[in-house]
């Protein structure tokens, strides 16, 4: 961020973020997995109605400008659009987002070459998305 507020932003994104990537991954490492899943199921529709609140008709969650967060936003969204495939809340403009994401120039070349992997996410001991499809 460049401004006082922009760099609040960021700093709370980061941490917002990171905890939700630490939610997935304490799910999909948990023995219990099967177990846990509804209730992450559950509260998933809600954290992601705040993420579209937030993300508005902004570019960027940010702003008009890329930030490092947006990196965070993308891995995120994109696993939770790849744990729930018909997921309504990745729709709008959090589906628009991640389309963005994708069609930068840098991100869609790398997409689009051999040295992509979309999976594995989780090291093989974790219960969901541990081998290469």
């Amino acid at each position: 961020g460049e401004t006082e507020e922009e760099m609040m932003y960021v700093d709370m994104l980061e941490n917002h973020f990171t905890d939700f990537q630490i939610r997935i991954g304490d799910l999909c490492y948990s023995p219990d997995f099967e177990k846990l899943k509804p209730a992450y199921l559950e509260q998933l529709p809600k954290k992601l109605q705040e993420l579209s609140r937030f993300l508005g008709s902004r570019k960027w969650f940010v702003g008009d400008k890329l930030t490092y967060v947006d990196f965070l936003a993308y891995d995120v969204l994109d696993q939770q659009r790849m744990f729930v495939p018909d997921c309504p809340e990745l729709q709008g403009n959090l589906g628009q987002f991640l389309q963005r994401f994708e069609a930068l120039e840098k991100i869609s070349a790398y997409m689009r070459s051999g040295r992509f992997m979309k999976t594995p996410i989780f090291w093989r001991t974790a219960k969901w998305c541990n081998t290469k499809d």
